[in-house]
């Protein structure tokens, strides 16, 4: 966040949120070498299972991110692909959330972020890509 924010402030990109698909390049190279590293240095250390498969699941969601973002040229929304992902780590009463995550989601389309097809690709991304990687090595490692 910080390499956004700074960015931002020095004008490299439109804000904070990053809403010019192209600017996107630098923040999505920066999460994805830093969870990358962050990984690496879950499984030299012997991280709980679960931590491995949560950010196993997060690279996975970023690296398609990336892909549909530049490849197909469409702004996924990452706000609707984490928030849908978190119900599976935390539990059921997480879901109780799930409205707010509809409200987050509904305000990137209303501020003009996001159209519904991009909200709606990324909820879809994080149960589908996210929530089953997650099951997957979850049930793997352990």
């Amino acid at each position: 966040m910080a390499v956004i924010v700074r960015g931002a402030r020095k004008g490299k990109w439109d804000s904070h949120h990053v809403t010019d698909r192209a600017g996107r390049l630098v923040p999505f190279a920066v999460c994805i070498g830093s969870l990358a590293a962050g990984f690496a240095v879950l499984i030299a250390g012997g991280a709980p299972h679960e931590m491995i498969a949560l950010a196993a699941a997060e690279l996975v969601c970023l690296v398609a991110a990336f892909a549909i973002t530049f490849g197909l040229k469409f702004k996924i929304s990452m706000h609707a692909i984490v928030a849908v992902m978190l119900i599976r780590v935390y539990g059921p009463w997480f879901a109780l959330l799930f409205l707010a995550v509809g409200w987050v989601c509904w305000s990137r389309v209303e501020l003009g972020d996001h159209t519904r097809a991009e909200v709606t690709a990324g909820m879809v991304a994080g149960i589908v890509l996210g929530g089953g990687v997650y099951l997957v090595l979850e049930a793997v490692l352990a």
